[in-house]
């Protein structure tokens, strides 16, 4: 059954959401450059150990940081990726709009997820 929750309405709403994205947007551009920079400091770390991984006691740890860092650095710039897009479609004029139905996607959704592209009916599940 379709929401009758109307779409981002107002400009006021869109000036919300473009507001919250660029807050969003800026906070992950920060968070990206502390991970690299803890990359960094990893990888020049583990340069001054005379040791492989597999034959220091802490080299799992050290790999296993240096996975975690780029995992997070990944989803992070995935992220990123999104709140520009979403950024992209406020100036075009398509935020809020579902990309697969063209139906306007709940208010709702959008202010818990502003970055989503479509209605709910149309989420493609996550992959496992």
């Amino acid at each position: 059954m379709p929401s009758t929750d109307p779409g981002p309405g107002p400009d006021h709403a869109l000036a919300d959401a473009a507001s919250r994205l660029r807050d969003e947007g800026a906070s992950l551009r920060a968070r990206i450059v502390q991970m690299q920079e803890d990359m960094r400091v990893v990888i020049e770390s583990s340069r001054d150990s005379n040791a492989d991984d597999e034959h220091d006691p802490e080299g799992q740890t050290i790999a296993f940081e240096r996975s975690q860092l780029a995992a997070m650095t990944n989803q992070a710039r995935a992220h990123l990726r999104d709140v520009d897009a979403a950024l992209e479609r406020l100036a075009d004029g398509t935020y809020g709009v579902c990309e697969v139905c063209g139906q306007p996607i709940p208010a709702g959704r959008l202010e818990a997820r502003p970055t989503a592209r479509t209605c709910v009916q149309h989420v493609r599940p996550s992959a496992p």
